[in-house]
């Protein structure tokens, strides 16, 4: 059957979606371009047409991942009501049991960036609007007189320092922690940042 011929935007948006799919199966280190070519029945050269070498491809898959999570983390950042409200929504997202995502591939991302310089200025970019946006939820806050916050941008930096130790326990380590636990803590976490009183009773610690 003919492929139906695709805008070089629409080509681009099919190719990531492959790769993202090939690094969640296979991993990066076993990534290869032959495997996304063949999941879309397209050539090789109608991969490396788009992306010139392996490594940009896997950045850009990367990149690609992260838009819809970014974008829905600065919706949930930018919604009504208080910035505690929205912080806990927030962090709880983007808790290894929240929506946010596929910690599976950012552990890959992240181990695959100590080699790839491009994979890493990446990384290091996405990362840094999670952190931002962050930052600026937790200085809305305390502006508007919520809490007391002296330092936003370290508040942040803490917060998914805990959280992005966490993803790594429970995908490495599958069941080790329970999900109320887990959540407990990411509650306690943020509570203890801003100075707020403990989110829940400490029933399962």
């Amino acid at each position: 059957m003919t492929r139906v011929r695709l805008r070089v935007e629409e080509r681009r948006e099919e190719l990531l979606g492959a790769a993202v799919e090939q690094i969640e199966a296979r991993g990066v280190a076993d990534f290869r371009i032959s495997d996304v070519a063949a999941s879309l029945g397209v050539s090789n050269a109608l991969v490396l047409y788009h992306f010139s070498t392996k490594e940009k491809l896997v950045a850009a898959a990367f990149a690609h991942a992260a838009e819809a999570d970014l974008a829905r983390l600065r919706a949930l950042a930018g919604r009504g009501g208080s910035a505690v409200k929205r912080l806990r929504a927030v962090v709880r997202w983007y808790s290894p049991t929240g929506q946010a995502k596929g910690w599976k591939l950012w552990i890959e991302g992240w181990a695959a960036a100590l080699r790839e310089p491009v994979l890493r200025e990446v990384s290091l970019g996405l990362d840094r609007q999670w952190k931002s946006t962050l930052a600026e939820l937790i200085a809305e806050g305390a502006d508007a007189g919520e809490y007391v916050c002296a330092d936003p941008r370290s508040a942040a930096w803490r917060l998914t320092a805990f959280l992005d130790g966490l993803a790594v326990q429970m995908t490495a380590y599958p069941g080790a922690l329970s999900r109320r636990r887990m959540e407990t803590w990411v509650d306690d976490a943020l509570a203890a940042e801003l100075g707020l009183g403990r989110a829940r009773p400490a029933g399962d610690c």
